[in-house]
């Protein structure tokens, strides 16, 4: 291991939520080694949601899914501008054997996790067993490779925003800081993490009620956009669905970090929630609800296998809707007691 760490490179290829999980890390290096630059390898499109980060100096990405020929041409270019850096230090977090094999190239001290393979172990100067059971001590975990004890560690996951993320909702909605609102974000990539559309319907119409504002969010997908405009059609009291589809993921944090509070389903907006210790209800089924949880004490899990047995991942039906059996009552009273509890910390009116 070398003795001075001036220049650093965290590598993490894969979806928006699993990179924010990587911030304990990005932290833990930069209280460890103020003065190093920390540069991060990453997906080109997951650049948003470290955007704002202060801590990284430089953003190296990779395009996917754009064909054999350009695949090849940006692995070599972003090689190149690799090498240029002379990194003291890589810290390899993702498992794909291209970015091993990228990573070997560069001929600098890395640290990766083991795997079974001798040959993908042979590939870093150091590997390490993942240890811990949620991602974000796995995540840490890796730090041993450079002799990092677990009393070093920043455990917080963190989130970056600008005013001008803030001020974009701001000329949407002007009277934003004037609600007390709630935002629910009920989308996913994939049905098994979905929850039932007239539940939430329920759960929207229960919050205004009490007089919330709610405001429903999701991706720019159209299957999302569908969903959520099916739920607001469910309710009998609309909630407010101009954001939905519309915002970046920065000035979607910069919404979660105003609201009172978050419910939504196992995604990364959830993530969010929890790194900008927003107090939130989540909803988790067939997933390792002990691995992916809202990495926060500001968070309520509600887990359908309290309620049915869930399947074995490798017999997961994904286009089934396993949080059908998380009965609507458990997530209002999950929300109410919330409420609740902020009203009696802050003061005021229960049912306001």
């Amino acid at each position: 291991m070398p003795e001075n760490i001036n220049r650093i490179l965290i590598c993490k290829l894969k979806f928006y939520g699993d990179v924010l999980l990587t911030t304990p890390v990005i932290a833990t290096l930069n209280r460890l080694y103020p003065h190093a630059k920390i540069d991060v390898l990453l997906y080109k499109d997951t650049k948003a949601i470290l955007a704002a980060d202060p801590r990284i100096n430089t953003f190296y990405l990779i395009e996917k899914k754009v064909g054999l020929l350009k695949t090849i041409g940006n692995f070599l270019t972003v090689r190149k501008q690799l090498k240029n850096n002379s990194y003291d230090l890589i810290i390899n977090l993702t498992e794909q054997w291209p970015i091993g094999l990228l990573v070997a190239s560069l001929h600098r001290y890395s640290v990766a996790f083991e795997r079974g393979k001798s040959s993908w172990n042979r590939l870093f100067s150091k590997v390490v067993p993942p240890v811990g059971t949620h991602i974000v001590e796995q995540n840490l975990s890796i730090l041993a490779g450079i002799g990092v004890a677990e009393k070093e560690w920043v455990k917080a996951l963190s989130l970056f925003y600008t005013e001008n993320d803030k001020h974009a909702l701001l000329q949407t909605e002007p009277a934003l800081n004037d609600k007390r609102y709630v935002v629910i974000q009920p989308t996913a990539r994939q049905a098994f993490k979905c929850w039932d559309d007239d539940k939430f319907a329920s759960v929207i119409d229960y919050l205004m009620q009490r007089g919330l504002h709610v405001i429903l969010t999701c991706g720019p997908l159209q299957s999302e956009l569908d969903q959520v405009n099916c739920i607001a059609s469910l309710c009998k009291h609309k909630p407010d669905v101009q954001f939905a589809g519309k915002t970046s993921f920065l000035q979607l944090a910069a919404l979660i970090d105003g609201a009172a509070l978050y419910i939504g389903v196992d995604s990364a907006p959830m993530h969010m929630a929890a790194a900008l210790k927003t107090p939130q209800v989540c909803l988790f089924g067939a997933t390792n609800h002990q691995q992916w949880r809202p990495w926060s004490d500001e968070a309520t899990l509600i887990w359908a296998g309290d309620y049915h047995e869930m399947p074995n991942r490798d017999v997961l039906d994904r286009s089934k809707k396993y949080l059908s059996w998380i009965p609507v009552n458990t997530v209002i009273d999950a929300v109410a007691a919330v409420l609740d509890k902020d009203v009696r910390t802050k003061g005021g009116n229960p049912n306001e």
